[in-house]
């Protein structure tokens, strides 16, 4: 073991160092081959295109290491023992459930995923209101995010009698083989996710330019980052008919199993054994990893974009770099791009480094035979912490050599880094009966369950305050970083976002770790079930209870870091839905003037574009579009003249007169610039428009109707959700609990062991339920931003985003902390806390986790997905909210 990890550290490190040298050739040859750049990247020269390749590379490298070590994780599973007969029926019984549940889900999803697509096609193809590419970008977000979801399930159902079998060895064997089975979820998902990034950008940057078609890299960044959608979509379905399925088997096993029928937990006699079983794979492997994979790619592929749009004006250029464009050694669109590929490539980089080291903390994690919870928390801990420190080093490395002057931009990766540790931290504290929350929970049951509840309510609020405190420093610090604190420089505004979005990135740089220590816990719970239900030896269930309250752990540490993640990708995705606006601006003005001849037109009262004589690439007029402030107009007869152009019935050439012409200079650089005639209120050109100039065009404040209506609808509807889907569980359960009783009460042979209970059944149950009961909560995350979008327009959907950011974040910690101190509250009574198992104390504990099922397992998780899934959905409407609303129409 030790001579493989040596091998491994130093093979890696040697291919950290070839990259890194490879790397510094790059960036030593930069001004060479920008100089050699032109304007756009799909035409970019041998030089360009050798170093913009480099970078892909790594980005590349990394995603194939990670699939390549959970295909080798997976076989060194396969490899592991089985069991006895009796072990391999019984997890034969949960595979069958999950392969089922998942075959049937998929199935519903794809009819989905049809219809989205025509409807895309439509608003692409029929409207131009967004890229060609963005229906197909949809399908193979919700492809590998359903992918991932399927190996990760798969992985989990053959390893759980595995892992038992090593527990008949040794605690050690199977810690191994649990935590190894997790990191093929974990490995998986980053490997997929940064694969599809890849992909997509060697498309849209390369193919399409061979094919004669021509994107910026504005437009190359949001529509990737449209495919978002697709892996939103997948997992919030994942989420939601997971969490449902995996809740109505727990509270129907619970309640009738443990509570009136007094058999423990896992006992082969509950017919809802084996659902409860296929449940926690169906909602914590593939549901969890669906949840991560969105956030992994989301945070990626916003902050690519929040990095171009950040250099797109030129503002930042470095002095030196001014110097070189004024004295013509360098054109200035050269210099803009260089900086942009770079910004772009950092969080591919980060991201792609950071699997490397990931399965560099995956190889350290072991234990000792005997070892305490403590003692295997510190086993996990110990593979964490030295993926983190070294992700830590190479974000300084990595920075400086793509953005040598904004190094400070790593201080930002590392804010991100601190910040899921102290909330993965927090939520330990909030939900693990070490300390006091979850141990007054459990002292309030002597009391009966209704101060259960209550206590598990109280504390649940209560552990907001500290994951939204640190989400707020986290986010002031990171923008305050990367902006190099210049709070009040509109010109930083941008790459202050970029910072938020690059701490997200950080935060999840580590996840093929992260992600394993989650999905190892629902394999270690089935590893304890099968040991129940094959009647294995006392000390092999002591293991795998060992292994499952460190799975517990784990779980509630990893819906917290989840959650926090979830909280800063939303943040970044709702500064690049700005992004996706300028883009939809750029769109309209296309479609409407690509047969007009030069000159300026006026589109609607607030918007005017210009036909340039000069020409692109694909032989059209180059067109630039600009926001125009009309109730800026001082002279009454340009307001008059301006009036009269109607621009309802199609684009108006503006006549000479109203629009006139200006040049001033920015940091040396000089710009023509268009205004108002006889006034001082200029038009701003929309590539060169800051997210506070985008802010001050639509009056994006609390004081406007349609920002306020915005953020009252966005913070209500995680409260409807959350009602939907907990509802969906109750019937669910429902019918669940009456149909195991049903068992009970016609094969009174179940209880003493002579007639076997119909396991089909449950499963077959759950399965229709979490089918039927997904729809409607998915389909509100879904329509909701759209209706939005066409009635308020873009500030209606800035104060929906806002609202839901606020509420849903806010009700997931609680949630999701409740629910887990309810859970281990129950778990300290049965350890012999207040009379142990079978008292009216246990029996209050038991209801007390029954309520908080839902809260943890389903609602709270899900929640996060919630507020992604709107902002993904957002950022692929809003050329529809940019045209086509009745507040773009001048309704209101």
């Amino acid at each position: 073991m030790e001579t493989r990890m040596r091998r491994l550290l130093l093979s890696t490190a040697k291919g950290l160092a070839k990259a890194i040298g490879l790397l510094g050739v790059a960036a030593v040859a930069t001004p060479a081959w920008a100089e050699e750049a032109t304007s756009a990247p799909a035409g970019a020269s041998m030089g360009a295109q050798i170093g913009v390749f480099i970078f892909w590379l790594i980005g590349l490298a990394g995603a194939i290491c990670g699939l390549y070590f959970a295909w080798r994780f997976f076989q060194e599973m396969l490899n592991s023992e089985k069991g006895n007969e009796r072990m391999e029926e019984i997890a034969s019984y949960v595979r069958e459930g999950a392969n089922a549940y998942l075959k049937q889900q998929y199935t519903v999803v794809a009819g989905f995923f049809v219809v989205i697509v025509i409807l895309l096609a439509i608003a692409a193809f029929g409207l131009h209101a967004q890229s060609r590419w963005v229906p197909f970008a949809f399908l193979t977000g919700g492809f590998f995010s359903g992918l991932a979801g399927y190996l990760g399930m798969k992985t989990a159902t053959l390893a759980s009698s595995r892992t038992a079998q090593g527990c008949r060895k040794s605690l050690n064997d199977g810690l191994r083989v649990a935590f190894r089975s997790g990191a093929v979820m974990g490995l998986t998902v980053v490997g997929l996710g940064l694969l599809d990034i890849c992909l997509w950008f060697a498309i849209l940057y390369w193919v399409i330019g061979i094919l004669g078609y021509h994107m910026t890299l504005e437009q190359i960044t949001v529509t990737m980052l449209c495919f978002g959608m697709g892996a939103s979509s997948q997992a919030l379905f994942a989420r939601v008919g997971g969490g449902i399925f995996t809740k109505a088997a727990d509270v129907g096993a619970d309640l009738v199993g443990k509570v009136e029928k007094g058999i423990p937990e896992d006992d082969p006699r509950n017919p809802a054994v084996i659902a409860d079983n296929v449940g926690d794979n169906v909602g914590d492997v593939a549901g969890m990893g669906a949840d991560l994979y969105e956030s992994y790619c989301g945070s990626i592929l916003a902050t690519a974009a929040l990095g171009v749009a950040a250099f797109a004006t030129g503002e930042l250029l470095p002095q030196r770099i001014l110097e070189q464009v004024q004295k013509g050694a360098l054109a200035l669109e050269t210099a803009k791009l260089n900086y942009q590929l770079a910004a772009l490539f950092l969080p591919i980089v980060l991201a792609g480094v950071g699997i490397a080291l990931s399965v560099i903390g995956i190889y350290a994690v072991r234990s000792e035979e005997d070892a305490s919870q403590k003692t295997l928390l510190k086993a996990l801990g110990r593979g964490i912490n030295l993926s983190t420190a070294l992700i830590a080093v190479a974000t300084f490395v990595f920075t400086y050599l793509l953005l040598p002057d904004f190094w400070t931009v790593s201080l930002s990766v590392i804010v991100g880094l601190v910040a899921g540790w102290l909330i993965g931290k927090w939520t330990e504290y909030s939900t693990s009966d070490e300390y006091q929350p979850t141990k007054f929970i459990a002292s309030q049951a002597q009391t009966g369950p209704a101060t259960v509840i209550i206590a598990g309510f109280a504390e649940g609020m209560k552990s907001t305050w500290f994951p939204v405190i640190v989400v707020g420093i986290a986010t002031i610090l990171a923008f305050g970083f990367a902006a190099q604190f210049h709070f009040n420089d509109l010109s930083w505004f941008a790459m202050g976002l970029y910072g938020v979005g690059i701490a997200a990135v950080g935060m999840l740089s580590t996840l093929g770790i992260t992600l394993a220590t989650d999905a190892y816990g629902p394999i270690a719970d089935n590893a304890g079930g099968n040991a129940e239900m094959s009647h294995l030896e006392p000390e092999v269930r002591q293991r795998t209870d060992a292994l499952d309250s460190l799975g517990n752990t784990t779980a509630a540490t990893g819906k917290g870091f989840a959650i926090g993640s979830a909280a800063l990708t939303a943040l970044a995705l709702l500064a690049a839905y700005v992004e996706e606006v300028r883009v939809g601006f750029d769109r309209w003005a296309h479609s409407a003037l690509v047969q007009a001849e030069p000159g300026l037109y006026k589109l609607s009262d607030k918007f005017v574009a210009e036909v340039t004589p000069q020409k692109d690439r694909s032989g059209k007029n180059i067109i630039y579009g600009y926001l125009a402030f009309g109730n800026d107009i001082i002279d009454p007869a340009v307001a008059e003249e301006w009036s009269k152009l109607d621009a309802s019935k199609g684009p108006q050439k503006v006549p000479d007169g109203i629009l006139e012409k200006f040049t001033d200079e920015v940091k040396g650089i000089k710009r023509e610039r268009l205004q108002f005639a006889k006034t001082k209120a200029p038009l701003i050109r929309i590539d060169r428009a800051t997210m506070p100039d985008f802010a001050n065009y639509y009056e994006a404040h609390l004081m406007n109707p349609t920002v306020l209506v915005g953020v009252l609808i966005g913070a209500m509807l995680p409260f409807l959700f959350s009602s939907l889907t907990m509802k969906a569980v109750g019937r669910a359960a429902y019918r669940m609990v009456e149909e195991v009783r049903r068992q009970f009460r016609e094969k009174p042979g179940i209880m003493e062991g002579t007639e076997k209970p119909d396991y089909a059944t449950p499963v077959r149950i759950s399965t229709q339920a979490a089918q039927k009961e997904m729809i409607l909560p998915s389909l509100l995350g879904l329509v909701t931003p759209v209706l939005v979008a066409l009635i308020l327009g873009v500030t209606g959907v800035l104060g929906l985003l806002m609202g839901a950011l606020a509420s849903g974040f806010c009700i997931a910690v609680f949630m999701a902390n409740a629910g887990g101190a309810w859970d281990n509250a129950k778990k300290h009574i049965e350890r012999g806390a207040y009379g142990g198992k079978g008292t009216d104390a246990h029996k209050a504990a038991v209801v007390g986790d029954t309520v908080g099922d839902p809260f943890k397992d389903t609602s709270g998780p899900s929640l996060n997905i919630l507020i992604k899934l709107m902002s993904m959905v957002s950022v692929v409407v809003a050329g529809l909210a940019v045209r086509y609303s009745l507040a773009a129409l001048g309704w209101f």
